[in-house]
């Protein structure tokens, strides 16, 4: 199926191109968002009188994703989420996700702008592309977290990993002061116990009987 592209579409052609095309491809995504017209004579030639507004409407919507882009790259956005131990979530960080933590921080976007490959089911810091414009593409981060204290020490550059090996060295360290402070006070015990001078003298002074 031909049709004539409105816009630069990726790994496709530029405004104005006429493509080859799959017709599902065409009905479900381009046709519909406005992106394509079935290359018909008429839809052609309307074209070339839309031509140039088509161009100036390109050139301003560029500008504003541009502005756009220089404020969202490199943001960073904390997910908090329910995780096992070894950093599985119990569930998963979906395009959704995305957008109403970016909504939240007064960045508005659109499911459709977010282009995650797959659905993210891991603790950690995930870079994740946001194409605001056919030719204006930014990345944010998103900072999948079980707390903010956790999201704080990912962002300092913390693995799960290393954050569990931390925690059990620590739990290692306090369960050895603990035993240490019983070998103590057993010790002290001990000495408390042992037979003293005053002791002995006391039961050798008693009369025979």
């Amino acid at each position: 199926m031909q049709v004539i592209l409105l816009e630069r579409v990726a790994k496709l052609g530029q405004m104005g191109d006429v493509v080859d095309v799959k017709p599902g491809y065409a009905r479900n995504f381009l046709l519909p968002q406005g992106k394509a017209l079935t290359a018909s004579d008429a839809n052609v030639q309307a074209f070339e009188g839309r031509k140039s507004q088509l161009e100036a409407d390109n050139l301003e919507s560029k500008k504003e994703a541009e502005a756009m882009a220089s404020r969202l790259e490199g943001q960073q956005f904390v997910v908090i989420r329910q995780a096992s131990d070894a950093g599985s979530l119990y569930g998963s960080v979906s395009t959704r996700d995305a957008v109403e933590v970016a909504q939240e921080n007064g960045f508005k976007l659109e499911r459709r702008q977010v282009a995650l490959k797959a659905p993210i089911k891991e603790l950690g810091l995930h870079g994740v592309t946001v194409v605001l414009h056919p030719e204006v593409e930014t990345e944010i981060t998103l900072n999948v977290a079980r707390s903010s204290e956790e999201a704080e020490l990912q962002a300092a550059g913390k693995s799960i990993q290393e954050l569990a090996a931390e925690e059990e060295a620590q739990a290692e360290f306090e369960i050895a002061e603990l035993f240490d402070d019983i070998g103590t006070a057993a010790s002290e015990d001990s000495d408390l116990e042992v037979e003293t001078p005053e002791s002995r003298s006391d039961v050798d002074d008693q009369p025979e009987v």
